[in-house]
């Protein structure tokens, strides 16, 4: 069987890489090429991603693969969601994206609701409600008078973005799109009327293209520094929790999933969206999938507040490896107090340190008074958030849920998943660790005609990626800190 090459670029919120796919006779193989750092800059009290160093570190990707492993048959890039890069008339960057870690959109939601209300914008969109989406971002943006987007002529997403400086065309690759709360799931087309009550122009946003549709080819420029040659640029599932969950190694549909980063992401994969009373009341979301389908998921707070829990060690001089957190948390006391990780607090607070001590007292328990006790309330909390959940999932599901398949990089948190197989009374399974990577590159297959369907691609990836079981225990302990965090107030 030909070997197919496939370069993806993943990015997230802390870092970025690229990463080469083989396929060959049914198995895929990666191999990481480059990875870079990234971070939320901060000027002027607002915060931005650095989109040129982002795409200067994509042009070193670039020519790494021609060095290594020489043209590819195409390149995708998947990021997070809801940001969007502001884009001149004359096609020129007007500007850097705002982070959705930027306070501006604090209280945004509550503001749009006076045009159109709650009900109509969920209505239209099944999107779960969050101060960041980027419905709220433009709002507020146009609110403040942010002339980078109350000038722009469109609005690109980040993935559209990158592939936008990469080979001039503009685009809107759907699952990325369905992140912003201004797409409707039922039409697979812009909710132009909730553009308009946000104070910019209905065609704002550009067309939409799926999934495995190839955008354009680098250009000459961009083919000439980096020695990779034309190469063919594919929209991939271009939000990256749409490109894991398209790498979930499942055998029928009976699965949920939970994308487990610094935000930790658990859903079903369905037919059609679920856009119910009780979806609304319970904020859950409908983002687009691949072939068709919708990630029906609610967002949780992930790891992020163990990172930056991490960032603030760090500065007073105690720098813990990942093997030692994980120590820490088995050392620690059991079920000694707990934390909502979705809690507004969490957000971006000054000192998350604080913030968790803050939250502790003013619920009735004890503060941790160890770093120890720390992971471990993180953890535990976490796992029982999940359980809180899958429940309302269970709910709501089409189908009943036979196994929970944990992917992303808090899939190799062997703890931490049977910590959640013991709150869920669910067996876990645990990989592909670099799910999203996975995903990214097995669109491009899909879409050069290399792999026919996205149940094929699961069973190559069930064939190539170890995974690992957990199942339940200690399940009386398990359902007695249930009912404590339910309690949580």
């Amino acid at each position: 069987m030909k070997k197919h090459n496939f370069l993806a670029f993943d990015l997230g919120a802390t870092s970025g890489r690229s990463v080469v796919g083989t396929l060959c006779d049914g198995k895929i193989e990666t191999k990481e090429l480059t990875r870079f750092p990234n971070a939320i800059v901060e000027v002027g009290g607002k915060y931005y991603w650095n989109l040129l160093s982002l795409y200067e570190h994509i042009r070193e990707g670039l020519a790494a693969c021609a060095r290594e492993i020489g043209t590819p048959d195409s390149v995708g890039i998947d990021t997070w969601g809801v940001d969007v890069v502001p884009i001149a008339s004359d096609g020129s960057l007007l500007g850097m994206p705002r982070a959705y870690r930027d306070p501006y959109t604090d209280g945004a939601p509550e503001r749009y609701f006076e045009i159109i209300p709650r009900e109509q914008v969920y209505s239209k969109t099944g999107i779960q409600v969050m101060n960041f989406n980027t419905l709220y971002q433009i709002f507020a943006a146009a609110q403040e008078g942010y002339t980078p987007v109350t000038q722009a002529s469109k609005l690109l997403f980040m993935p559209d973005a990158l592939n936008y400086m990469l080979t001039g065309v503009q685009s809107c690759e759907y699952t990325i799109a369905s992140t912003s709360q201004i797409l409707n799931p039922r039409t697979g087309d812009w909710a132009r009327e909730l553009l308009v009550a946000a104070g910019v122009s209905e065609d704002i946003l550009p067309p939409i293209v799926l999934p495995g549709c190839v955008i354009g080819q680098l250009s000459d420029s961009i083919a000439a520094q980096t020695g990779i040659g034309k190469v063919d640029v594919v929209a991939v599932a271009g939000h990256d929790t749409a490109s894991a969950v398209a790498a979930v190694p499942a055998e029928n549909e009976r699965f949920a999933y939970l994308s487990s980063g610094t935000w930790s992401l658990m859903g079903i994969e369905t037919a059609e969206p679920i856009i119910s009373e009780q979806s609304f009341a319970l904020n859950f979301t409908n983002e687009g999938g691949v072939g068709g389908t919708t990630r029906f998921l609610k967002n949780i707070c992930g790891m992020w507040i163990l990172e930056q829990c991490r960032k603030e060690w760090e500065r007073s001089g105690k720098r813990y490896t990942y093997p030692q957190i994980v120590a820490m948390a088995q050392s620690a006391e059991p079920f000694a107090c707990f934390i909502n990780p979705d809690d507004a607090t969490f957000a971006n607070p000054k000192s998350m340190l604080s913030a968790i001590t803050a939250y502790c007292e003013r619920t009735g328990q004890s503060a941790p008074q160890s770093d120890a006790q720390i992971v471990r309330a993180i953890f535990e909390s976490l796992a029982l958030r999940y359980r809180q959940v899958l429940g309302m999932l269970e709910s709501m599901a089409p189908f009943a849920i036979d196994v929970l398949h944990i992917i992303g990089g808090g899939s190799k948190n062997d703890l931490l998943n049977q910590y959640t197989a013991n709150a869920t009374g669910k067996r876990v399974v645990a990989g592909p660790s670099e799910a999203t990577a996975i995903g990214n590159i097995m669109m491009q297959a899909i879409g050069a005609g290399v792999v026919p369907s996205l149940q094929q691609a699961r069973k190559i990836i069930r064939a190539s990626v170890e995974t690992t079981q957990f199942m339940p225990q200690d399940a009386e302990a398990w359902d007695a800190a249930y009912k404590r965090f339910e309690n949580l107030k």
